[in-house]
């Protein structure tokens, strides 16, 4: 059976919106490359960085709170001590699917999101899905 995330990501008749926390100029970081990535597959892709202004000439969001709409994913590319936080954040805003990009997770988030009764994938590349 097909995660359900993945079945959301593959919905041809839905245009999903997935928030990239972590998303970011740097073009040697992962947070750029699939922000790009996702771009060029034409997936709607906003980014979130409290840092930032915009990413990769667009909008950029300091946080979920920020969003006028509720994004369908959210896609993990920073370390989970940084992660962990937005995650709780995410649950007290009522989302509910949350993606780990490899080393993004961790079992304490894991953990977290099962006892919230939230929709958690990790250890898998969301490049690699969207292919």
């Amino acid at each position: 059976m097909t995660h359900p995330i993945l079945q959301l990501l593959n919905d041809k008749g839905k245009q999903i919106k997935i928030a990239l926390i972590g998303a970011t100029n740097d073009s040697r970081k992962y947070g750029n490359i699939i922000y790009k990535d996702l771009k060029s597959k034409n997936l709607q892709v906003y980014g979130i960085n409290p840092k930032a202004t915009t990413i990769d000439g667009d909008k950029a969001y300091h946080s979920l709170k920020e969003l006028d709409f509720r994004p369908d994913i959210l896609n993990f590319v920073l370390p989970p001590k940084l992660g962990f936080e937005v995650v709780k954040e995410a649950v007290e805003l009522g989302l509910d699917n949350f993606w780990f990009q490899p080393g993004a997770e961790s079992e304490e988030i894991l953990k977290y999101l099962e006892e919230h009764k939230k929709t958690s994938l990790a250890h898998a590349c969301v490049m690699v899905a969207t292919r």
